[in-house]
């Protein structure tokens, strides 16, 4: 079986982001690339599970990285990672040296979102990605330093993805991060960390950024990184829950056509075309002027509602014009390849600490200890689709036994997508059309 039936086999994918099957990302690069980068940014403010991950796991991490740039035929593989974590760094330093010069550090500077594969295609290699574009239109892949572990235990420990590493941060008793077995309950993660601190919140599955609200009784899915808890009324909650109708109404009625939306914008500077404040006076004044595509360019990472000096959501209101068009039928049709960052990128880095602070989130800085044995749970409730792609279709039938490492779901091999596994030996109670349920 070679690396890429091993890997679509264990059920990986990208362990950020829409979590695209790393199988197909990787076949479908080989040849095509001179450079393969770890994502080691920790972009999010808040979250501290890469940079925890890489200082535990730095020579597994860097072995499969090789094994998967032999495979691509990349000419060098770097780690892309801020100066500032430090600890992390000098791991890696001391590391590094046991695969003879074939992985490299590039030091980022310390700027939100410095993770963004866009952003961070530049910061090392000077390449700029086309406007809707994939790191490969300019001969790069970017992996995740948690989908890396993933690959090592497959290839060298010989097991699938059955667990997932989190920081779980915020309002919680004891911050910290854990493993838990993929598909269990949020609310039982906050237990293992001593329950919430507050009795009226909200949990966010991501960073304050762009994280998404989600329920107690939903679950960690492979693609989870953190589990933020905020008390209800707090102002990222505020952004993340105001009504369409009410912040399409404060565009409407506020927007100064200020334009800091569109210089701090990381696509923007990247020389992309799209300007924000534009779509936002197009919205204004109820025109689809043609300029509304442009929103199809906006990676919501937030940056331009953590400028606006009206507290409006630019980033809100892009969204709802990217579902509009979507259900019109109109697709991104912007596809132009930028000659040139704009001039005044470099002063437009912003640190997550002013992020932090603007949001009143300075009070969760606080350290969140790694745990690496897997935490036990009596119960979990696996999501059949985890990924960009096609959803797996059940192999077990309620009432049966399951094995750990046990395939419980499969993909077609023509489809795209990836199966799920057993993180324990338990009883089936539960199959439906969008998840398998476990019990010990």
């Amino acid at each position: 079986m070679n690396l890429i039936e091993k890997i679509r086999q264990a059920g990986i994918v990208g362990a950020g982001g829409a979590g695209f099957p790393t199988y197909f990302k990787i076949s479908s690069a080989a040849g095509k690339v001179d450079t393969y980068i770890i994502n080691a940014a920790e972009c999010e403010p808040l979250i501290q599970v890469d940079k925890q991950i890489l200082k535990c796991y730095p020579e597994q991490i860097l072995t499969a990285a090789v094994d998967v740039a032999n495979f691509l035929g990349a000419k060098k593989v770097v780690v892309g990672i801020k100066h500032k974590y430090k600890e992390t760094v000098e791991v890696l330093e001391r590391i590094i040296q046991k695969f003879d010069h074939k992985v490299e550090i590039f030091y980022l500077d310390n700027f939100y979102p410095a993770g963004d594969e866009f952003s961070l295609v530049y910061e090392i290699t000077g390449r700029i990605i086309p406007e809707g574009g994939l790191p490969l239109e300019v001969g790069v892949v970017v992996s995740n330093v948690v989908s890396l572990l993933n690959i090592y235990n497959t290839l060298y420990e010989g097991y699938p993805v059955i667990s997932r590493p989190i920081s779980v941060i915020g309002e919680v008793v004891k911050p910290k991060t854990i493993v838990v077995p993929v598909g269990t309950i949020i609310k039982d993660v906050l237990t293992l960390c001593g329950g919430t601190k507050i009795k009226n919140f909200v949990v966010i599955d991501g960073g304050p950024m762009m994280g998404k609200i989600v329920s107690i009784d939903d679950v960690v899915t492979k693609r989870t990184s953190s589990l933020l808890i905020l008390p209800v009324d707090h102002p990222v909650i505020r952004m993340k829950t105001l009504s369409e109708h009410y912040f399409l109404y404060q565009i409407k009625s506020a927007c100064e056509q200020c334009r800091d939306c569109t210089e701090i914008c990381p696509r923007y500077l990247l020389g992309h075309n799209f300007e924000c404040h534009r779509i936002q006076r197009s919205v204004s004044y109820n025109v689809d002027d043609g300029l509304l595509t442009q929103a199809y360019l906006c990676c919501e990472c937030g940056l331009c509602d953590w400028v606006c000096p009206m507290n409006l959501l630019p980033r809100r209101v892009n969204q709802t014009v990217k579902q509009k068009l979507a259900q019109r039928g109109i697709k991104n049709p912007h596809r132009r390849k930028p000659e040139r960052v704009r001039v005044t990128k470099e002063y437009r880095k912003l640190p997550p600490e002013r992020i932090i602070a603007r949001f009143q989130l300075n009070e969760y800085v606080n350290p969140a200890p790694i745990e690496l044995d897997t935490k036990e749970v009596n119960f979990v409730k696996i999501p059949l689709l985890q990924h960009i792609g096609t959803k797996a279709i059940p192999k077990v039938k309620v009432g049966d036994t399951v094995e750990k490492y046990q395939e419980l779901a499969s993909v077609e091999a023509d489809k795209l997508g990836v199966g799920i596994h057993a993180p324990f030996r338990a009883k089936v109670v539960e199959v439906t059309e969008n998840y398998i349920s476990l019990q010990q």
